[in-house]
């Protein structure tokens, strides 16, 4: 009961979130919300990725969690963290010793033989050792959310290289279609120009035109090729043993619930962390205050000595011996003011840290949501201009064929369908990538595993 009333005693602060400017609601226009219970179960377990219906990406995330070196990393950063909680707590109780020694000496021929229990114990007066032990609580729980962060980092790069493989592959597929069209253009033309009709300069056009298009196609394998070193990088193998054959990209994109930002300040792992740095830091200040103050120290001896061991056992000289000591730093040259002072600029940073990481990571959410409310309507404009370039292209094809334009406005015509149809792909995949931003802006799902409920721990307002 001593040792619990000594440990209450604290000189650090009382630990409140920093203050942090909220919003009541996001400036950008919010996409719709769940569909189905079945998408929130996904969100809410940070099996996020299962939204996007993809089941090669979710047989990839399962080899991330198992392989990836920096989550390895991560984890053994907890570990340790966690070990030296252990060993900030293990020094609010006493330590128990014994020893024993024997000794034979000659001429004259004798022998001593002895042993002993100690004891010892620091009091906590004034919660030095408790405000250690809870900034290394804080720290573990910091640690426990860089992991988060770090899996969430991973898994959303994983994601984003893997769709991006997957429109790869869409292009590439694109490409081979608008290649068998380009060598039917340069066979039209090389026989309009083998019967006089057509000029040598619509045959050096085709030729060009086809050209180009297989250059591009070479440099889009190329992409592909080192997207497919980073997806194996990521699941931790060398890309010289990881292969991933060519698949349909599904282009649907899951609809994200964005959260209120109070809400999100639990749901970001590296916001998290931040907090907890600050609860760390806070507890830092009365580790420096407590210097100020004296430290009581109490042991208790207990020993017994005799001329042999088997004296030693059947009748000892026993002593005990119990003892206090009190010390106080009467001059340092300012060490310990140095010390407090240098604590409080610690909080205040790890607290402007603190409201960087939260304004940051609404400023993401702003962001991606911008992104795909823009990118919805984008994609639509840019598949009807993809629909009409075709259809014009078609019409000037046959209007050469017959006689009735030149190879120049084909040309044109050709370049023009090719581009609509890669941006709207390409667009796809941003819009596919601003949903992987988002989830990873709103923390994919994770709660802070230390609070009892999401509303444990609110930051507060500016007013």
């Amino acid at each position: 009961m001593g040792a619990a009333l000594l440990a209450a005693c604290s000189l650090a602060p009382t630990q409140t979130p920093p203050l942090v400017p909220l919003a009541a609601s996001w400036k950008s226009t919010a996409p719709a919300g769940w569909v189905s219970t079945e998408a929130l179960r996904h969100w809410q377990t940070g099996h996020w990725w299962r939204l996007f219906g993809d089941t090669e990406l979710d047989a990839l995330m399962a080899r991330v969690e198992l392989h990836n070196p920096s989550l390895a990393q991560a984890l053994a950063n907890v570990a340790q963290a966690d070990a030296l909680a252990r060993q900030a707590n293990a020094a609010l109780w006493p330590t128990l010793g014994v020893q024993a020694s024997t000794q034979r000496s000659g001429r004259p021929a004798g022998g001593s033989a002895s042993a002993g229990l100690s004891a010892s114990w620091a009091p906590d007066l004034w919660g030095r050792l408790a405000d250690t032990a809870r900034a290394q609580d804080a720290n573990v729980q910091a640690s426990q959310a860089d992991l988060a962060a770090a899996r969430l980092a991973a898994q959303g790069s994983l994601a984003t290289s893997y769709f991006a493989l997957r429109a790869a592959d869409a292009e590439l597929a694109l490409l081979d279609d608008i290649l068998v069209g380009y060598q039917r253009a340069a066979r039209i033309t090389g026989n309009r120009y083998d019967v006089g009709v057509a000029a040598h300069t619509d045959l050096l056009q085709a030729h060009s035109t086809l050209a180009s298009a297989q250059a591009s196609r070479v440099a889009l394998q190329g992409s592909r090729d080192q997207l497919e070193h980073a997806v194996a990088l990521l699941v931790g193998v060398p890309p010289a043993a990881f292969d991933l054959a060519p698949a349909t990209w599904a282009t649907q994109v899951p609809a994200v619930p964005p959260e209120l930002p109070a809400a999100l300040l639990l749901r970001r792992p590296d916001v998290a962390a931040a907090e907890r740095a600050v609860a760390a830091a806070n507890a830092g200040i009365g580790v420096a205050r407590a210097a100020w103050f004296p430290g009581l120290n109490l042991s208790v001896g207990l020993g017994g000595s005799a001329g042999s061991l088997a004296d030693l056992a059947a009748t000892p000289t026993l002593a005990w011996s119990l003892g206090a000591s009190l010390a106080q730093t009467l001059l340092d040259a300012g060490a310990r003011s140095a010390a407090v002072d240098a604590a409080l600029a610690a909080h205040q940073a790890a607290s402007a840290s603190y409201r960087q990481t939260a304004l940051t990571a609404m400023g993401e959410v702003e962001d991606q949501l911008t992104a795909l409310a823009t990118l919805a309507v984008q994609i639509e404009h840019v598949r009807t201009a993809a629909d009409a370039a075709a259809a014009a292209e078609q019409r000037i094809m046959n209007s050469y064929e017959a006689g009735l334009a030149d190879y120049t406005s084909v040309v044109t015509a050709q370049a023009s369908t090719l581009t609509s149809r890669r941006t709207v792909m390409q667009l796809q995949l941003q819009r596919q990538q601003a949903a992987i931003g988002l989830i990873q802006a709103l923390g994919g799902g994770w709660q802070a595993p230390w609070l009892d409920t999401p509303n444990a721990v609110q930051p507060q307002e500016t007013s």
